[in-house]
C-alpha cells in the first residue's frame, strides 16, 4: 500500500496538487482530498481526546478508531482499494450498545459540553459529521463503498455516546437543551 516516506519536504504538491497512493495526482482542493483531509482532521481530533485521560475502554475503542481511520484514509487515496469491511461497522455498533446500555434515557437534546473531555468528543463527532458529508460529496464524482459511509455514521454515534459517558465518569452529568430558555429576555 503505497510507499513509506523517507524524505518529507518533496516540493511535488508546490503547484497545488498531491499525490495519491497509486502514484496519480489529484488538485488539493479535490472532493477526494477534501474527504481524506476531513478523516485525518478526525483521526487529530481523537488523539486529542485521548490525550485527556479517558477511561481504558474509551481508551481501547477510540486507539481502533484511530487504526480505523487510517485504514479508510488509505481506502481514499488508492481508488478501488478496500480499507474498511462490514466488520468494523458491527464492531462500532458494539461499542454503541455497550456505552449506551447504562446510560439513563435522553428526554431532551443534549449540548455540546460538561467536562472537557466530553467537549473534545462533542468537537471528534461534529468532525465526523463533516468527513461523513465529504464522503458523500466524493460519492457523487467517485466510488465510494457503503462501508466508508456507514462507519463514519456509526463513529458520530460512537463519539456523542461517549461524550456523555465521559460527562457520567466525571459527575459533569449531561447539558441539556431548554428549548425557548432565552425567548422575552
Amino acid at each position: 500500500m503505497g510507499h513509506r516516506l523517507s524524505k518529507i519536504v518533496t516540493r511535488t504538491g508546490d503547484s497545488g496538487t498531491t499525490g495519491l497512493g497509486d502514484g496519480s495526482r489529484t488538485d488539493k482542493d479535490s472532493a477526494r482530498i477534501e474527504a481524506i483531509g476531513t478523516i485525518d482532521e478526525l483521526n487529530s481530533s481523537i488523539g486529542l481526546l485521548l490525550a485527556e485521560g479517558v477511561p481504558e475502554d474509551a481508551k481501547a475503542a477510540l486507539t481502533e478508531v484511530q487504526q480505523d481511520l487510517f485504514d479508510l484514509g488509505g481506502e481514499l487515496s488508492i481508488p478501488g482499494h478496500a480499507g474498511l469491511d462490514d466488520r468494523q461497522v458491527t464492531r462500532l455498533e458494539a461499542l454503541v450498545a455497550n456505552f449506551n446500555f447504562s446510560l439513563p434515557p435522553l428526554r431532551e437534546f443534549v449540548l455540546p459540553g460538561g467536562c472537557r473531555a466530553a467537549g473534545i468528543a462533542h468537537v471528534c463527532r461534529t468532525v465526523c459529521r463533516r468527513a461523513e458529508r465529504r464522503l458523500v460529496s466524493l460519492a457523487k464524482t467517485g466510488t465510494v463503498r457503503p462501508a466508508a459511509l456507514q462507519y463514519l455514521n456509526r463513529l458520530s454515534d460512537l463519539l456523542f455516546v461517549l461524550a456523555r459517558v465521559l460527562n457520567r465518569e466525571t459527575g459533569a452529568g449531561d447539558v441539556l437543551w431548554q428549548p425557548g430558555r432565552n425567548r422575552g429576555k
